[in-house]
């Protein structure tokens, strides 16, 4: 809930500024009932009020709300974002939070005789590896087969785009820097 976060915020701050509630109040000049309250989640301050408690306790309502967490380290099947195309072809974003990354790695199931859209030129470089099956790689105005246990590495500075060049799918690990959206 989110009065209960709002209030251990405020007595985390407090204590970490050496405060009681007491000290806290006569500051705010609100009573220590009251803050009493907030600390347990138990009633919400309004806007200008929490910006008075917040100032007090040395910070300001921005930081009061940003968090700071650990990165994922770790992402699970169940954390993938998985979209298929107009096509048929799968495609799973590995990471989730990729846009605060400085890669994006993507994992692409590819239909036979389908392809991915092409992409046009665009700042950073792409990298590819066949796990299954064979791909042709379309990059400006070359084309290469690329097999399984094969891998491609480019900048993405000329129209590209991939495409299953056999009866069976293809599956492609991708790998762009930085991600594009």
């Amino acid at each position: 809930m989110i009065e209960e976060r709002i209030g251990k915020r405020i007595r985390d701050l407090r204590n970490k500024n050496g405060l009681t509630q007491e000290e806290l109040a006569a500051r705010t000049e609100l009573t220590k009932g009251f803050i009493s309250q907030l600390e347990r989640g138990q009633t919400a301050p309004s806007v200008s009020t929490l910006q008075d408690i917040v100032e007090c306790l040395g910070t300001n309502l921005s930081e009061f709300f940003s968090e700071e967490r650990e990165p994922q380290i770790v992402y699970r099947k169940e954390d993938y974002f998985e979209n298929e195309d107009r096509n048929g072809n799968v495609i799973d974003w590995l990471v989730a939070s990729a846009q605060s990354r400085s890669i994006e790695p993507i994992l692409i199931r590819l239909r036979p005789g389908t392809t991915t859209e092409l992409d046009k030129p665009h700042d950073g470089e792409e990298f590819g590896y066949v796990l299954e099956g064979s791909v042709k790689l379309t990059y400006g105005e070359q084309t290469y087969t690329v097999r399984k246990g094969d891998s491609f590495i480019y900048p993405a500075n000329k129209p590209h785009c991939v495409g299953s060049a056999g009866r069976r799918d293809a599956l492609l690990l991708w790998v762009s820097t930085p991600p594009s959206f």
